[in-house]
């Protein structure tokens, strides 16, 4: 017990999710982080009051390591002074187009959405938004089916232009420009990479080329936003952070909050994101249950950084 907790720190510590040999194992397992986080102290208690001491002491390190990874995303940061209007967005994966769309877009007239990203987007799926109610609140859309859940899109309260290029990749990723009353302008991404699973050999590497064609922050303001199929603990989703994004989730001491599992069994990872580049600030972001659907929906409340 004591060298596994030992062996998960290590490899979350040193990255090791970006060895290619391993990467097919390590990626899903890291994804994990967080419950072994929770499950490390418990684990070096039992241990020291079974007179296992080396194993005991051991357990406790691995713990102190992989806590000072995961507890600060439980803690809100400082934000970046902003003085430009207020940008609402919601993002939603639809699991191949079954979500319910009343529910969703009861959720988009609460949150008062600026903004809609959907993934696995369908042809049914665009119809019964669309009887919903959707269209009268959000009229501009881009929208790209490819069929199954490689379909994605963007609804928005206001004109939509041509957004900024992205390398396209096996599922849809749609961008625009949103066209603000006050003259602002921000760009939009919809993000969807393959999934990382275990079963299929190559998927890992697939989805760390697609992380890979994500562009860095420009000139105007940026959105990224969607199912990204990966958490905090994974290599290259801090990548993109490092192209200077920042996580609304975490920014707000959110982002232990998981947005995705089986559906009616709770979820248990956190793969759904909002991604702002650093000059915006987060004023809030909250978690929101979608029925139809293993995902849950991600809202935040962003504050652009004015001209």
């Amino acid at each position: 017990m004591a060298g596994g907790l030992a062996a998960w720190a290590v490899a979350r510590v040193t990255a090791a999710d970006r060895l290619r040999r391993t990467e097919n194992q390590a990626v899903p397992l890291l994804a994990f982080t967080p419950q072994v986080a929770a499950a490390a102290p418990w684990a070096a208690l039992g241990l020291r009051l079974t007179g296992r001491r080396g194993p005991a002491a051991t357990a406790a390190v691995a713990a102190a390591a992989l806590g000072l990874v995961v507890r600060p995303r439980g803690i809100p940061k400082p934000q970046p002074a902003a003085s430009g209007p207020v940008l609402r967005v919601l993002t939603a994966n639809l699991y191949f187009g079954r979500a319910d769309a009343e529910v969703l877009v009861a959720r988009v007239r609460q949150a008062d959405a600026d903004v809609l990203f959907v993934q696995e987007l369908t042809e049914e799926a665009i119809t019964r938004l669309k009887d919903a109610g959707l269209d009268e609140l959000l009229p501009y859309t881009e929208l790209e089916l490819r069929g199954g859940s490689g379909g994605s899109g963007i609804y928005a309260r206001f004109p939509l232009g041509e957004g900024p290029p992205v390398p396209p990749i096996r599922m849809a990723q749609p961008t625009a420009l949103l066209q603000l009353p006050g003259g602002e302008a921000v760009e939009l991404i919809c993000v969807h990479p393959v999934p990382p699973a275990p079963a299929r050999y190559g998927s890992s590497e697939w989805w760390r080329e697609e992380l890979a064609v994500l562009p860095p922050p420009g000139r105007l303001p940026r959105v990224l936003a969607g199912d990204f199929n990966s958490t905090l603990d994974h290599a290259a989703f801090r990548d993109v952070l490092h192209l200077g994004y920042a996580d609304a989730a975490e920014q707000t001491g959110t982002a232990l909050t998981p947005t995705w599992g089986i559906p009616g069994r709770g979820a248990v990872l956190t793969l759904d994101h909002v991604l702002v580049d650093r000059s915006c600030a987060v004023l809030a972001c909250s978690v929101h249950a979608v029925p139809g659907s293993d995902h849950r929906a991600v809202s935040a409340e962003l504050q652009l950084p004015g001209r």
